[in-house]
């Protein structure tokens, strides 16, 4: 039985969300710490934003409306003054937050500036700032950077640039190199079957959305907004496509990705002009991928699938203890769709509007190392 209790310190906000455990292996119930990003510009100027910073203990209980984060982060000071040295330019829009493996850094994307800044996490200070290159017109955006699990790189979407970019990482001796040998320009290379990488109706919009990677480092998944996939080598120079996806095999805007049980599992998502409700979830295989194979191959496995239903937008996704469910937030009808990861059907529909909010959209979700409670955008659940 699912219930869900009021998360109301967070209404009104534009957040995105992570689960951190400080020391990977063995975490301790309540030894973890919840840090939030606010997309908003800082007051008074066109820049910057802020990160929330939550005590675990704090938020494992049922009263939650109380709960005050024990430190912020104004992105409009130091992470400006490193950016604005660096790269010229000040940081813009923080869009998503994520850890490396070990917990000790974390890295922010920055969706309008494109730049990628990464902190050291236990002394919340940022100690690198990186911004993309310029695509596709000149654009540089940062919509999202993964921190790969064995931290030797972070993959970069650049979104409207349509360009897939790799930062070389060694967390070690905190060197972050943007490697331009391994860019992957995806609005016009060609696939190793000779086809464009972006072509009317086959992948008509390839602005990169999340590029998901395996536990091995060894596979990205990256999603793109009108649709089709690719899952490259991330640790070539160049980058190497593996595998290449049309829009009619995997359709577009996905930004959900967790593996359970030696598969991937991906999803399709709405909101966008062209494309405004969708959901779909995909399995996919972590072996047989080649460039000599023929398009769509390895055939993913269609899990769940509502198209025609308005107002659907599938979106985050996280695996829940012991990889027997994978959970799927619709942004759009307020929903979790859970998957049984055994049988690869859809077992269960949360139904988030009621009593506790009317508009809760679940964007992204973590699941605290306890296993019993996932943090979403405005609500916490208990499993």
């Amino acid at each position: 039985m699912f219930k869900l209790k009021n998360w109301s310190i967070f209404s009104g906000a534009l957040l995105v969300l992570v689960v951190l455990g400080w020391n990977g292996q063995a975490i301790a119930k309540e030894n973890f710490e919840v840090w939030l990003v606010d997309q908003s510009n800082s007051p008074g100027v066109s820049y910057g934003g802020k990160i929330y910073i939550y005590d675990g203990s704090d938020l494992m209980g049922k009263n939650l409306s109380s709960v005050k984060p024990t430190s912020v982060i104004d992105l409009a000071g130091k992470t400006a003054q490193i950016c604005s040295s660096n790269t010229g330019a000040n940081p813009v829009r923080p869009h998503m937050l994520l850890f490396n493996s070990s917990n000790s850094h974390a890295i922010v994307s920055f969706v309008a500036s494109g730049h990628v800044v990464i902190y050291n996490a236990k002394k919340r200070e940022p100690i690198a700032c990186i911004r993309t290159s310029k695509g596709a017109g000149g654009v540089q955006q940062a919509h999202a950077a993964f921190p790969s699990p064995d931290n030797s790189y972070i993959l970069v979407a650049n979104q409207n640039g349509k360009l897939l970019e790799r930062i070389d990482t060694d967390y070690q001796t905190n060197t972050y190199t943007l490697n331009p040998n391994a860019t992957i320009d995806l609005a016009n290379c060609t696939t190793p079957n000779g086809v464009a990488c972006e072509s009317a109706g086959v992948r008509p919009d390839n602005a990169p959305i999340c590029p998901i990677l395996d536990l091995s480092s060894r596979l990205g998944f990256v999603t793109l907004r009108g649709g089709g996939m690719f899952v490259v080598d991330p640790k070539s120079s160049p980058m190497k496509i593996l595998a290449e996806y049309d829009m009619k095999t995997v359709h577009g805007n996905g930004c959900g990705g967790v593996e359970a049980r030696s598969n991937m599992y991906m999803n399709s998502g709405g909101g966008t002009a062209s494309n405004l409700s969708e959901f779909d979830v995909y399995k996919f295989p972590l072996f047989g991928y080649s460039p000599l194979n023929p398009p769509n191959a390895p055939a993913p496995k269609v899990i769940f699938s509502d198209d025609t239903t308005p107002d659907r937008d599938s979106h985050g996704m996280v695996v829940t203890k012991n990889q027997r469910f994978v959970w799927v937030g619709d942004r759009a009808a307020n929903k979790i769709e859970v998957i049984s990861v055994n049988s690869n059907t859809r077992i269960n529909t949360i139904d988030l509007v009621g009593a506790y909010s009317n508009d809760p959209t679940p964007d992204l979700m973590d699941i605290a190392p306890s296993g019993n409670l996932v943090f979403s955008l405005c609500e916490a659940l208990i499993l």
